[in-house]
C-alpha cells in the first residue's frame, strides 16, 4: 500500500535543523530525512528514541572473551600443554598473564565484526540492494525531508516553504 508524502529539499544543514524542529513543533511525522553527511543532533531533533547499538556491542564483546577462554584453556592447557619458557602448563590462571593480549583482541574482534552485522542487518542492507534514496542530489549537497501527508498538503507546503526549502514535491512511498 502506498502512501504520499511531500518530500522537501534544502541546501543547508542548519536550515534542515530548523526545519525539522518548526515540523515536529507544528505536530506532523517525519518518515524520514536523507543527508549526504552526518548532522550532528538531528535524531534528537527528530524525536528519534536511543540506540541500543552499545548493548549489542557489550555482549558481542563478552562472546568474544568468553570464546578467547574457552579456546586457550582447552589448547594451551588441556589438549596440547607445553612447557614455554619454564611457564607451567598445569593451570588456567597461572598462564593467564600470558593470555591478556589474545582475550583482549579476540573481544575486539567478535565486537567489531558482530557488529558491522548488525548494523547491516538492522539498516537491511545487503549485497545488490536497490538504493532507497529519493533524489541522487543527497548523495552530494542537498538535504530532503519527508513527511507524512494526510489531506493537508497546502498547509505542510506553505509549512515547508517558510523553512526554507528550495524545492518541495509531492510523491507516492511504497
Amino acid at each position: 500500500m502506498a502512501s504520499k508524502v511531500i518530500q522537501a529539499i534544502y541546501n543547508d544543514d542548519d536550515v534542515l535543523m530548523m526545519a525539522v524542529k518548526r515540523v515536529k513543533e507544528a505536530h506532523h511525522h517525519i518518515e524520514e530525512v536523507y543527508t549526504p553527511f552526518p548532522v550532528h543532533g538531528l535524531d534528537k531533533a527528530m524525536g528519534l528514541a536511543p540506540t541500543r547499538i552499545a548493548i549489542t556491542s557489550f555482549m558481542y564483546g563478552c562472546v568474544g572473551i568468553t570464546v578467547a577462554v574457552l579456546m586457550m584453556d582447552f589448547i594451551m592447557i588441556e589438549d596440547w600443554p607445553q612447557n614455554i619458557g619454564g611457564k607451567p602448563s598445569f593451570s588456567f590462571i597461572e598462564n593467564m598473564p600470558a593470555f591478556i593480549p589474545i582475550m583482549f583482541e579476540l573481544t575486539v574482534f567478535f565486537a567489531a565484526h558482530l557488529m558491522v552485522i548488525t548494523f547491516y542487518m538492522r539498516s537491511k542492507l545487503w549485497p545488490f540492494k536497490k538504493a532507497e534514496n529519493p533524489d541522487v542530489r543527497t548523495t552530494d549537497d542537498h538535504f530532503l525531508m519527508e513527511v507524512s501527508l494526510h489531506d493537508n498538503e497546502d498547509e505542510l507546503t506553505r509549512l515547508l516553504v517558510d523553512t526554507g526549502a528550495v524545492e518541495v514535491k509531492v510523491s507516492e512511498k511504497h
